[in-house]
This record gives structure tokens, C-alpha cells and sequence, in this order.
């Protein structure tokens, strides 16, 4: 061996698990069981309480299922045929369409800026303002949702809070539950919601770091510029989370709308689920009602998918 000889240690051979020695090795058997064995209990309960009852569900939307008659003992399979009728039957679009408004106006418009702005006034009010105003905006969330509809059924209706505010200033209400349903309900709805968004921005609010911000204002950005450049891409995935969850709980809304208007006058504020619980429980058509609410998770699934892909990390 010359002077210029480096002896150098064997190298480590790494076996795996395959014939041949190579290949990645695998966790062995019982760590994988102890660390999934836990969640079997989670499993079962959700499969039980959520998955069975959303496969049923589906199967029921292919029956002709009543609520009296041959068909509520002995149920008969149908196909498409509910699914068909909803392509025929007038009020099925006129509800698709009264949903969606509800929901862009009073979820993703109304609660989701109604909450950020709340969120960032209070963030910068004195600590009685923001606890005066939190405490006011988050006790309509807390109320029970049926408490929470016959005050807003009171403050909308023809002798009401509202039309007494309105004769005290002289001036004349209408009936608005009767002439503008679907304002009433957003109104409301928007009332009631708010208060969870305001929480959810609140607490992102505080994650964004106070260096930033006064850098941003030392180098002469103004409050639109830092909200637009620093806040808002700041805080993104709150938004993108809020807009999930505000999105999917107003698309279920039934008892606010129901004790309301009932749907009415007419069919001018009936969303789908005041259609499918009309078509299900007040006609008795089990199997079509079930199929408006399977359409109405379906919806809700295409929601979250965009909302989740929205929330995916991005590469850098």
C-alpha cells in the first residue's frame, strides 16, 4: 500500500425485505396494527352513524318509499325515475336556483365579509370595543336555531321590529316576509352566521406577523394595500376553510327558512331542503325527497372538493 493509500471502512450493507436483500424496508406488522388499532373505534362509529345512513339514503332515492300506501310497508325499485322527475318538475330549477342565491348572498358575501370586517375592526379597537362588539355579534350565534328564527320571523314581520322602527321615523314597511322572502332569509341568515367568521378571521388575524406589518407601513403602504398584499395572502387558508364550512352548513339551512317563510309565498323562497322535506313529509314521496337531498350532497361534495383543492399546499 503506497503513502497515497486511504484505507476506507467497508460500507454498510442495508437488507431489505425482498429475496435479494434490496428494496425498502417494511414496518414490521405489529407497529402498524398498534398505531391503526386505535381508530378502529373512530371508524366504526362513523361508518355507522354517516356512511350507512348516506348509502341508504342513496338506495332510497331509487324507490318509489312513501309515507303511506302499498309503497311506505313494501317499497319498490325505480331506477331513474325520481331522478327523471326532477328534470319535469317547475319548482326543481326555481329551488336549485333560489339555493344558490341563498348561499352566495348570505354565506359566501354576507358572512365571510361581514365577518372580516368585523374581525379587523375589532382587531384594532380598544379591548371594550372589541369585547362590546364580539359579545353582541356572537350572541346571535349562540342562540338555538329555532330561538334564533322566531327573532328574526319578529324583527321581519308585517307588525314587527322592523316596520315599528320604520312607522317611529314615519315612514311605511311592507310586509317583508310576504313581498321580499328571499332578502329576509339571506338578511337573516347573514345575521345569524357572522359571528363564526368573525372567530375564524379573528384568530388568523393574530397569526399574522406584527414585523410584517410595520414594515409594510414603514415602506408607505396604506391599509387597502397591506389588507390586499399581505393580509388576505397571509391568512388564505383560513378563508378557503371558513368558505368550506359556512358554504356546506348554509346549504342544510331548513328551520331559519322553514319558520320564516315556509317556503313561501308560493315557491319563492323554497330551497332544497324545504322542497325535499315539502315533497317527503307534507306529500309523503319518500323516494323523491330523498333524491332532492342525494342532489343536495352532491352539491356539497363538489363544494368541498374545490374548497380541499383550494387548501392543497403549493409546490414550491
Amino acid at each position: 500500500m503506497t503513502a497515497n493509500t486511504v484505507s476506507r471502512p467497508p460500507r454498510e450493507t442495508v437488507t431489505g425485505s425482498g429475496p435479494s436483500g434490496s428494496g425498502p424496508r417494511r414496518r414490521p406488522r405489529g407497529r402498524t396494527l398498534t398505531r391503526v388499532l386505535p381508530l378502529a373505534p373512530a371508524v366504526v362509529l362513523l361508518a355507522i352513524f354517516l356512511i350507512g345512513p348516506v348509502i341508504w339514503s342513496f338506495y332510497g332515492s331509487f324507490t318509489d318509499a312513501a309515507l303511506t300506501g302499498s309503497s311506505a310497508q313494501d317499497p319498490q325499485w325505480v331506477g331513474l325515475d325520481n331522478y327523471l322527475t326532477l328534470f319535469t318538475d317547475p319548482v326543481f330549477p326555481l329551488s336549485l336556483w333560489l339555493t344558490f342565491v341563498f348561499v352566495v348572498a348570505s354565506a359566501i358575501v354576507g358572512q365571510n365579509f361581514l365577518g372580516l370586517g368585523i374581525a379587523l375592526l375589532t382587531n384594532r379597537a380598544s379591548k371594550v370595543v372589541s369585547a362590546v362588539v364580539g359579545t353582541a355579534v356572537v350572541a346571535a350565534w349562540v342562540l338555538p336555531e329555532i330561538v334564533a328564527a322566531f327573532v328574526a320571523y319578529a324583527y321581519f314581520s308585517e307588525d314587527g321590529t322592523l316596520n315599528q322602527v320604520l312607522a317611529a321615523a314615519g315612514m311605511t314597511g311592507p310586509n317583508w316576509l310576504y313581498s321580499f322572502p328571499m332578502l329576509s332569509i339571506i338578511l337573516a341568515n347573514a345575521w345569524r352566521g357572522t359571528a363564526f367568521s368573525m372567530m375564524v378571521y379573528r384568530a388568523a388575524l393574530n397569526d399574522v406577523p406584527v414585523e410584517v406589518t410595520e414594515a409594510a407601513m414603514i415602506d408607505g403602504a396604506d391599509g387597502i394595500k397591506r389588507l390586499t398584499w399581505i393580509t388576505i395572502p397571509m391568512i388564505k387558508n383560513s378563508i378557503a376553510t371558513n368558505l368550506m364550512l359556512i358554504t356546506l352548513q348554509t346549504l342544510s339551512v331548513f328551520t331559519l327558512i322553514w319558520v320564516m317563510t315556509a317556503g313561501g309565498p308560493g315557491n319563492e323562497s323554497t330551497t332544497l331542503p324545504i322542497m325535499a322535506f315539502q315533497e317527503a313529509f307534507k306529500f309523503g314521496d319518500i323516494g323523491y325527497g330523498t333524491a332532492i337531498a342525494t342532489v343536495m350532497l352532491l352539491i356539497g361534495a363538489a363544494f368541498s372538493l374545490v374548497y380541499i383543492r383550494a387548501l392543497r399546499p403549493e409546490k414550491v
